[in-house]
């Protein structure tokens, strides 16, 4: 089968390979045949080193498709099942789940270390224990969700992670309060998603902040009273806040600096949610007598911040609602074999998601 391969951590290619095998099944198990996968950072963060991940990989994590095999044990889905996949399941059973914090449990993570793939050359492993840069893919039966036959597989895709994330730091993580002012610092698929749960909560002001003018042109589509670049940060800070600082304010790039930004932006008692995935030598600088004196709230929030199932549940009934757009973060489509397009897109800023279709 055909899959896209990174050979080695740093490089800022991908290769599409026909000999590419998924391994894997059996007990517990589950085959996927990938419909559509969506293209998030955090991919490209793997690839350069900034989130850790074993080589030769797949990357992908964010996809959608359809049940063709299914191994000894697993009674809830059967062949022909629509699924989403969820690179973070809940095993129901350690002390984070049975504290009702199923985005911590940690079951997940140890797929990652765990080859679910094979070329004649050797292992090959899949991002975060999934790989949806493949025609199929194996992993365990809780990390195929199933949703609705009417939800297309691009759009099952996109809940698979970014949608998730973004959504569920505004509604689950900082619980926005109604009339509240917000401001977004960095507006990709995940920031644009925040930006529609702030709005979805009722905040008054929603300031989206991003380096590339088709994000701050999108950004206000989707519900952004206003856009800026990073330097407009301090007047639009002024506008809205009388130079207080806001309510609430979302770091989804990943970085010390931004995070600064962020907190810098955050009035005293105020909120900052930190949804972007940083580097483990990448450290944030605060002093003790600020932390202590201006009281702000710093809340990580991961995979939103909630019940992954719950939350895509939540999401496909406000889609149907019309309540959010998820066809519209579909900015690009192209096929496997132009996956490198994709990365592209991804790094100039030009997508707000791009779907690969399978």
């Amino acid at each position: 089968m055909r899959a896209a391969v990174l050979h080695e951590t740093g490089q800022d290619k991908l290769e599409v390979l026909d000999d590419v095998e998924a391994v894997g099944t059996g007990p517990g198990k589950v085959r996927i045949r990938v419909r559509a996968t969506g293209l998030c950072h955090s991919d490209l963060s793997a690839m350069s080193g900034v989130l850790p991940q074993p080589a030769p990989f797949v990357p992908g994590h964010e996809g959608a498709g359809e049940i063709v095999e299914v191994g000894e044990g697993v009674g809830h889905l059967r062949a022909g099942d629509r699924v989403v996949v969820c690179w973070l399941p809940a095993c129901g059973a350690c002390p984070a789940c049975r504290r009702g914090q199923t985005e911590l449990c940690l079951a997940g993570f140890m797929n990652a270390g765990t080859p679910n793939f094979r070329r004649p050359g050797g292992d090959v492993f899949g991002f975060a224990g999934t790989g949806t840069f493949a025609e199929e893919v194996v992993v365990d039966a809780g990390c195929a969700v199933p949703v609705p036959d009417d939800v297309p597989f691009d759009i099952a895709a996109l809940i698979g992670c970014g949608v998730t994330t973004g959504l569920g730091a505004a509604l689950n993580t900082a619980d926005v309060a109604t009339g509240s002012s917000v401001a977004v610092i960095g507006c990709g698929g995940v920031g644009i998603s925040a930006i529609q749960g702030a709005r979805l909560k009722g905040a008054a002001e929603i300031v989206a902040v991003d380096p590339v003018a088709g994000r701050r042109e999108a950004a206000l589509r989707f519900g952004a009273t206003r856009a800026v670049a990073p330097g407009e940060l301090p007047g639009a800070k002024q506008e809205v806040t009388g130079g207080e600082g806001f309510d609430y304010v979302f770091e989804v790039v990943g970085r010390s600096a931004t995070a600064r930004t962020a907190y810098d932006n955050t009035r005293r008692g105020g909120t900052l949610v930190v949804v972007g995935a940083g580097a483990m030598d990448d450290f944030l600088q605060l002093n003790m007598f600020e932390l202590f004196f201006d009281e702000k709230r710093i809340l990580p929030s991961l995979y939103g911040g909630g019940d992954v199932v719950r939350s895509y549940e939540r999401t496909i009934a406000l889609w149907r609602a019309g309540r959010i757009d998820l066809e519209g973060l579909i900015t690009h489509r192209v096929p496997l074999a132009g996956v490198n397009e994709a990365l592209d897109q991804m790094r100039s800023g030009t997508a707000l998601r791009t779907c690969i279709e399978i």
